[in-house]
């Protein structure tokens, strides 16, 4: 099959030709994210192949469903900036990769912590400017802290096995209780007691309507002082403007974001030579005790292997027409 791959990057290049090998699909890579003016690149594609923040609105599907492709194929697990109910209505069919590497995950929101505790990144400019000091990188122990887990699938269940190696209590919060969790020994609480009883609070819901902005103004003033808040989850569960205000007040202590909930424009980019327009995102930018990456939890080798393998092989199960089991 012809296929569209959009937001590619040399990575993206190299991971999916090495899984199409042995396979009749002719991949063409495209530096520009999908959106319904660069659409027309797929023109005479049978399949479109995209990433996270790919525009995959009604407008853009609508551009799609009028030449050849009729298979969306999502190389990520998230699926929020999908209109399904569009896709649906146009026969596009939609695929993912559900669950290509919750360690990858998990263990990039520890080290976020840990960062975050320890002041390493601080810790790091200073030493390389001479400045030994060890004044302003106090930090505390994370064993016996109470951590929050926002979701309890297998990225929140991989975090919490980490950190139950560090000695800390495990509480939770998810609409479906997870028996994997519970023999772990984390305690299901209600959201708001999540609030009120963690030390740290580290997201891993996925983006809905429910879930939208869930960590908001009210749920920040009802955290302890000095919280440690970590999203390597969809940037949209945060209320930044909420954040930023909790970071003045000094209600959150510590904040790590490996998602934005407008990232679309600026991760995976380089933008070092170019003025950052959105003044947001670089107010964060201004805090000592924030750390952001650009979306990066997921990029090991072992992930971007397993998204690779799966996203070619939705892609063959739909050319033989049969289910992959990736359907949404």
């Amino acid at each position: 099959m012809r296929v569209a791959v959009f937001s590619s990057k040399p990575y993206d290049e190299e991971f999916l030709t090495k899984a199409a090998e042995g396979t009749d699909h002719e991949l063409t890579f495209f530096e520009a994210r999908l959106t319904r003016r660069t659409a027309a690149l797929a023109d005479g594609f049978d399949v479109v192949c995209a990433f996270v923040n790919d525009d995959l609105g009604a407008a853009t599907l609508l551009r799609l469903a009028k030449t050849e492709p009729k298979l969306i194929a999502l190389r990520s697990a998230g699926f929020n900036h999908v209109d399904l109910d569009a896709a649906k209505s146009l026969d596009l069919h939609v695929v993912r990769v559900p669950a290509y590497s919750p360690r990858s995950v998990a263990e990039h929101t520890v080290a976020l912590m840990l960062a975050l505790d320890r002041k390493i990144h601080r810790a790091h400019a200073r030493v390389r400017e001479g400045n030994l000091s060890l004044d302003g990188l106090l930090g505390f122990d994370l064993g016996n802290r109470t951590v929050g887990l926002l979701g309890t699938g297998k990225i929140g269940v991989a975090v919490g096995k980490i950190l139950k190696g560090f000695g800390c209590d495990l509480i939770g919060y998810d609409v479906f209780e997870n028996p994997e969790a519970i023999e772990l020994g984390l305690q299901y609480v209600e959201l708001r007691e999540l609030w009120e009883r963690s030390d740290v609070i580290s997201l891993h819901a996925p983006l809905t309507p429910e879930t939208h902005h869930i960590v908001d103004a009210f749920a920040i003033a009802n955290m302890r002082d000095g919280v440690m808040v970590i999203n390597t989850s969809r940037g949209a569960l945060i209320d930044t403007a909420a954040a930023i205000e909790g970071l003045k007040s000094g209600k959150i202590g510590h904040l790590g974001l490996d998602v934005y909930e407008e990232e679309g424009d600026l991760f995976f980019e380089d933008l070092s030579d170019t003025v950052i327009q959105d003044d947001t995102f670089s107010r964060l930018l201004t805090f000592p005790n924030v750390l952001i990456t650009g979306h990066q939890a997921f990029f090991t080798t072992e992930a971007l292997e397993a998204i690779a393998h799966d996203t070619i092989a939705n892609i063959t199960a739909f050319s033989e027409g049969r289910d992959s089991g990736n359907e949404l």
